[in-house]
Protein backbone atom coordinates (compact mmCIF):
# COMPACT_ATOMS: atom_id res chain seq x y z
CA UNK A 1 0.00 0.00 0.00
CA UNK A 2 1.49 3.20 -0.88
CA UNK A 3 0.89 5.98 1.84
CA UNK A 4 2.09 8.99 0.11
CA UNK A 5 2.44 9.63 -3.62
CA UNK A 6 3.55 12.80 -5.58
CA UNK A 7 3.19 12.92 -9.20
CA UNK A 8 4.83 15.47 -11.39
CA UNK A 9 4.60 17.93 -8.74
CA UNK A 10 6.21 21.82 -9.46
CA UNK A 11 6.22 24.89 -7.47
CA UNK A 12 7.76 28.24 -8.73
CA UNK A 13 8.23 31.64 -6.78
CA UNK A 14 7.79 34.17 -9.72
CA UNK A 15 9.77 33.34 -12.31
CA UNK A 16 12.27 30.94 -10.14
CA UNK A 17 11.27 27.22 -10.20
CA UNK A 18 11.61 25.52 -6.99
CA UNK A 19 9.82 22.38 -7.52
CA UNK A 20 10.17 20.86 -11.09
CA UNK A 21 8.09 17.26 -11.82
CA UNK A 22 9.14 15.74 -8.60
CA UNK A 23 7.35 12.14 -7.97
CA UNK A 24 8.05 9.90 -5.55
CA UNK A 25 5.85 7.35 -3.79
CA UNK A 26 6.17 6.65 -0.03
CA UNK A 27 5.27 2.88 0.93
CA UNK A 28 2.71 2.54 3.97
CA UNK A 29 5.43 1.84 7.21
CA UNK A 30 8.30 2.97 5.57
CA UNK A 31 11.06 5.44 6.66
CA UNK A 32 11.61 7.62 3.40
CA UNK A 33 14.46 10.13 3.42
CA UNK A 34 14.05 12.93 0.74
CA UNK A 35 18.11 14.40 1.05
CA UNK A 36 19.46 17.68 -0.60
CA UNK A 37 21.61 20.94 -0.26
CA UNK A 38 19.75 24.16 1.16
CA UNK A 39 17.08 25.27 -1.66
CA UNK A 40 16.52 21.85 -3.24
CA UNK A 41 13.10 22.14 -2.50
CA UNK A 42 12.74 20.16 0.48
CA UNK A 43 11.19 22.84 2.38
CA UNK A 44 8.37 23.53 -0.07
CA UNK A 45 7.44 19.88 -0.54
CA UNK A 46 7.09 19.38 2.80
CA UNK A 47 4.63 22.76 2.91
CA UNK A 48 2.48 21.13 -0.14
CA UNK A 49 2.39 18.22 2.09
CA UNK A 50 0.86 20.00 4.98
CA UNK A 51 -1.22 22.09 2.57
CA UNK A 52 0.46 25.41 3.16
CA UNK A 53 1.34 26.01 0.03
CA UNK A 54 -0.08 24.94 -2.95
CA UNK A 55 1.56 23.75 -5.82
CA UNK A 56 1.71 24.91 -9.56
CA UNK A 57 0.67 21.58 -11.44
CA UNK A 58 0.76 17.76 -10.30
CA UNK A 59 -1.00 15.53 -8.32
CA UNK A 60 -0.77 14.70 -4.25
CA UNK A 61 -2.21 11.91 -2.27
CA UNK A 62 -1.92 10.92 1.39
CA UNK A 63 -3.42 7.72 2.03
CA UNK A 64 -5.27 7.92 -1.52
CA UNK A 65 -6.43 10.97 -0.82
CA UNK A 66 -5.73 14.66 -2.52
CA UNK A 67 -4.31 17.01 -0.15
CA UNK A 68 -6.82 19.27 1.65
CA UNK A 69 -7.73 20.24 4.82
CA UNK A 70 -8.88 17.11 5.79
CA UNK A 71 -5.84 14.87 5.10
CA UNK A 72 -3.90 17.75 7.49
CA UNK A 73 -5.11 15.51 10.05
CA UNK A 74 -3.47 12.23 8.66
CA UNK A 75 0.46 14.18 9.27
CA UNK A 76 1.54 14.75 12.25
CA UNK A 77 4.54 17.26 12.15
CA UNK A 78 7.86 17.75 14.14
CA UNK A 79 9.58 20.46 12.95
CA UNK A 80 13.73 20.99 12.77
CA UNK A 81 12.58 24.15 15.38
CA UNK A 82 11.07 22.57 18.00
CA UNK A 83 7.16 24.24 18.43
CA UNK A 84 6.69 23.73 22.35
CA UNK A 85 5.81 26.47 24.84
CA UNK A 86 8.48 26.69 27.83
CA UNK A 87 6.12 27.65 30.30
CA UNK A 88 3.71 24.69 29.84
CA UNK A 89 4.60 21.06 31.34
CA UNK A 90 4.80 18.30 29.51
CA UNK A 91 1.37 16.75 29.63
CA UNK A 92 -0.25 20.88 29.01
CA UNK A 93 1.82 21.03 25.92
CA UNK A 94 0.24 18.08 24.73
CA UNK A 95 -2.96 19.07 25.96
CA UNK A 96 -3.11 22.53 24.23
CA UNK A 97 -1.95 20.58 21.10
CA UNK A 98 -4.69 18.06 21.67
CA UNK A 99 -7.42 20.95 21.59
CA UNK A 100 -5.96 22.26 18.70
CA UNK A 101 -6.77 18.92 17.40
CA UNK A 102 -10.33 19.02 18.44
CA UNK A 103 -9.38 15.87 21.03
CA UNK A 104 -11.46 16.15 24.14
CA UNK A 105 -13.50 13.77 26.45
CA UNK A 106 -12.67 11.00 28.88
CA UNK A 107 -9.91 9.28 26.74
CA UNK A 108 -7.89 12.30 26.21
CA UNK A 109 -6.14 11.73 29.35
CA UNK A 110 -5.01 8.19 28.69
CA UNK A 111 -4.10 9.44 24.98
CA UNK A 112 -1.98 11.95 26.58
CA UNK A 113 0.35 9.78 29.05
CA UNK A 114 0.42 7.09 25.54
CA UNK A 115 2.54 9.51 23.92
CA UNK A 116 4.36 10.78 26.80
CA UNK A 117 5.10 6.69 27.41
CA UNK A 118 5.51 6.73 23.38
CA UNK A 119 8.79 9.12 23.81
CA UNK A 120 9.79 7.99 26.94
CA UNK A 121 8.69 11.23 29.05
CA UNK A 122 6.11 9.45 31.17
CA UNK A 123 7.68 10.64 34.50
CA UNK A 124 8.06 14.41 33.55
CA UNK A 125 4.94 14.83 32.55
CA UNK A 126 4.30 17.82 35.32
CA UNK A 127 8.12 19.06 34.25
CA UNK A 128 8.20 22.44 32.58
CA UNK A 129 9.43 22.24 29.02
CA UNK A 130 12.17 24.93 30.00
CA UNK A 131 13.65 22.48 31.98
CA UNK A 132 13.72 19.39 29.12
CA UNK A 133 17.04 19.02 27.96
CA UNK A 134 17.64 19.67 24.20
CA UNK A 135 17.35 15.81 23.12
CA UNK A 136 13.99 15.61 25.93
CA UNK A 137 12.67 18.69 24.16
CA UNK A 138 12.64 17.08 20.63
CA UNK A 139 11.24 14.21 22.12
CA UNK A 140 8.13 16.28 23.64
CA UNK A 141 7.89 17.68 20.06
CA UNK A 142 7.44 14.57 18.59
CA UNK A 143 4.84 13.50 21.16
CA UNK A 144 3.15 16.26 20.48
CA UNK A 145 3.45 15.24 16.37
CA UNK A 146 2.15 12.13 17.10
CA UNK A 147 -1.09 12.85 19.43
CA UNK A 148 -3.83 12.80 16.85
CA UNK A 149 -2.70 9.48 15.79
CA UNK A 150 -1.29 10.34 12.28
CA UNK A 151 -0.69 7.61 9.28
CA UNK A 152 2.13 9.74 8.07
CA UNK A 153 5.27 11.61 10.35
CA UNK A 154 7.10 14.48 8.51
CA UNK A 155 10.40 14.44 10.50
CA UNK A 156 12.63 17.69 9.48
CA UNK A 157 16.47 17.55 10.86
CA UNK A 158 14.87 15.10 13.84
CA UNK A 159 18.31 15.18 15.35
CA UNK A 160 20.25 18.42 14.52
CA UNK A 161 22.35 20.00 17.66
CA UNK A 162 22.14 16.92 19.34
CA UNK A 163 24.95 15.31 21.42
CA UNK A 164 25.71 12.02 19.73
CA UNK A 165 24.01 10.01 22.85
CA UNK A 166 20.57 11.74 22.47
CA UNK A 167 20.87 11.44 18.41
CA UNK A 168 21.09 7.50 19.09
CA UNK A 169 18.18 7.81 21.68
CA UNK A 170 16.22 9.22 19.04
CA UNK A 171 17.05 7.08 16.23
CA UNK A 172 15.88 4.25 18.27
CA UNK A 173 12.76 6.41 18.78
CA UNK A 174 11.94 6.59 15.27
CA UNK A 175 13.05 2.59 14.52
CA UNK A 176 10.48 1.93 17.68
CA UNK A 177 7.48 4.44 15.52
CA UNK A 178 8.00 2.35 12.81
CA UNK A 179 7.55 -1.01 14.14
CA UNK A 180 4.26 0.05 15.52
CA UNK A 181 3.19 1.04 11.88
CA UNK A 182 3.81 4.51 11.26
CA UNK A 183 4.91 5.89 7.55
CA UNK A 184 8.31 8.08 8.08
CA UNK A 185 9.22 10.95 5.94
CA UNK A 186 12.43 12.60 7.21
CA UNK A 187 15.29 15.18 6.16
CA UNK A 188 18.59 15.61 6.96
CA UNK A 189 21.55 16.83 6.65
CA UNK A 190 23.38 14.11 8.70
CA UNK A 191 23.99 10.90 5.93
CA UNK A 192 24.91 8.60 8.49
CA UNK A 193 21.39 9.15 10.20
CA UNK A 194 19.72 8.21 6.65
CA UNK A 195 21.92 5.22 5.88
CA UNK A 196 21.01 4.18 9.09
CA UNK A 197 17.56 4.89 9.25
CA UNK A 198 16.11 4.88 5.65
CA UNK A 199 14.40 1.84 3.80
CA UNK A 200 14.55 4.33 0.43
CA UNK A 201 16.59 7.81 -0.01
CA UNK A 202 15.31 10.10 -2.45
CA UNK A 203 18.01 12.77 -3.26
CA UNK A 204 16.68 16.31 -4.39
CA UNK A 205 18.54 19.08 -6.40
CA UNK A 206 17.17 21.91 -7.95
CA UNK A 207 13.51 21.15 -7.50
CA UNK A 208 13.84 17.74 -9.21
CA UNK A 209 14.32 13.69 -8.23
CA UNK A 210 17.66 12.98 -9.69
CA UNK A 211 18.29 9.91 -7.62
CA UNK A 212 16.28 7.37 -5.63
CA UNK A 213 15.88 3.82 -4.07
CA UNK A 214 17.33 1.85 -1.27
CA UNK A 215 20.81 2.38 -0.80
CA UNK A 216 21.87 -1.21 -2.33
CA UNK A 217 20.36 0.27 -5.30
CA UNK A 218 21.92 3.93 -5.13
CA UNK A 219 25.37 2.05 -4.56
CA UNK A 220 25.05 0.73 -7.92
CA UNK A 221 25.15 3.99 -9.35
CA UNK A 222 29.01 4.17 -8.06
CA UNK A 223 31.21 1.78 -10.06
CA UNK A 224 33.38 0.95 -6.89
CA UNK A 225 33.05 -1.80 -4.31
CA UNK A 226 35.72 0.05 -1.99
CA UNK A 227 37.15 3.59 -1.55
CA UNK A 228 40.74 3.61 -0.70
CA UNK A 229 41.51 7.08 0.74
CA UNK A 230 45.63 8.05 0.94
CA UNK A 231 47.80 10.82 2.03
CA UNK A 232 50.71 10.79 0.16
CA UNK A 233 53.74 13.80 -0.51
CA UNK A 234 53.25 12.43 -4.09
CA UNK A 235 49.79 12.64 -5.19
CA UNK A 236 50.31 12.66 -8.82
CA UNK A 237 52.95 9.40 -9.04
CA UNK A 238 49.57 8.46 -6.83
CA UNK A 239 47.25 9.26 -9.01
CA UNK A 240 49.02 8.19 -12.62
CA UNK A 241 49.73 4.88 -10.61
CA UNK A 242 45.63 4.63 -9.99
CA UNK A 243 45.16 5.30 -13.46
CA UNK A 244 47.38 2.60 -14.80
CA UNK A 245 45.01 0.47 -12.42
CA UNK A 246 42.11 1.87 -13.65
CA UNK A 247 41.12 3.22 -10.47
CA UNK A 248 39.09 6.57 -10.85
CA UNK A 249 40.31 8.81 -7.99
CA UNK A 250 38.09 11.74 -6.61
CA UNK A 251 38.60 14.00 -3.84
CA UNK A 252 36.73 14.26 -0.68
CA UNK A 253 38.00 17.54 0.68
CA UNK A 254 41.50 16.89 1.39
CA UNK A 255 41.49 12.92 1.05
CA UNK A 256 42.52 11.83 -2.60
CA UNK A 257 39.93 8.76 -2.75
CA UNK A 258 41.03 5.97 -5.67
CA UNK A 259 37.16 3.71 -6.70
CA UNK A 260 38.45 0.09 -6.51
CA UNK A 261 36.02 -2.22 -8.45
CA UNK A 262 36.68 -4.94 -6.32
CA UNK A 263 37.80 -5.34 -2.38
CA UNK A 264 41.38 -6.02 -1.58
CA UNK A 265 43.63 -6.90 1.19
CA UNK A 266 45.82 -4.05 2.62
CA UNK A 267 49.19 -5.83 1.51
CA UNK A 268 47.55 -6.19 -2.04
CA UNK A 269 46.82 -2.41 -2.33
CA UNK A 270 50.36 -1.31 -0.84
CA UNK A 271 51.90 -3.95 -3.41
CA UNK A 272 50.30 -2.08 -5.86
CA UNK A 273 51.43 1.52 -5.04
CA UNK A 274 55.36 0.11 -4.35
CA UNK A 275 57.14 2.61 -4.71
CA UNK A 276 55.57 5.53 -3.62
CA UNK A 277 55.58 6.90 -0.22
CA UNK A 278 52.17 6.22 1.96
CA UNK A 279 51.95 8.53 4.83
CA UNK A 280 48.33 6.57 5.68
CA UNK A 281 45.52 4.43 3.45
CA UNK A 282 42.50 3.98 4.66
CA UNK A 283 39.61 1.23 3.38
CA UNK A 284 35.92 1.98 3.35
CA UNK A 285 32.96 0.84 2.07
CA UNK A 286 30.65 2.54 -0.25
CA UNK A 287 29.11 5.03 2.06
CA UNK A 288 25.83 7.09 1.32
CA UNK A 289 28.23 10.18 1.48
CA UNK A 290 30.12 9.19 -1.22
CA UNK A 291 27.13 8.52 -3.73
CA UNK A 292 25.64 11.64 -2.84
CA UNK A 293 28.21 13.80 -3.32
CA UNK A 294 28.82 11.83 -6.46
CA UNK A 295 25.16 12.12 -7.58
CA UNK A 296 25.18 15.80 -7.00
CA UNK A 297 28.34 16.50 -8.68
CA UNK A 298 26.77 15.32 -11.77
CA UNK A 299 23.19 15.11 -11.67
Amino acid sequence: MTMLHLDRVSKAYGKRPVLQDLSLSVAAGEIYGLLGPNGAGKTTTLNILCNLLKADRGTIRINDQPVSERTKLLIGVAPQETLIYRYLTCQENLQFFANLYGLRGRSLPSRLQTCLAAVGLSDRATSLAETLSGGMQRRLSLAIALIHQPKLLILDEPTTGLDLEARFEMWELIRQLQRDGITILLTTHLLDEAERLCDRIGLLKQGQLIAAGSLAELRQLIPAQEIVLVQTTQEEQAIARATELNYPHHRYGNDLAFWLPAPLELKEILAQFDGIPLDSIARQPVRLEHIYLEVMRSG
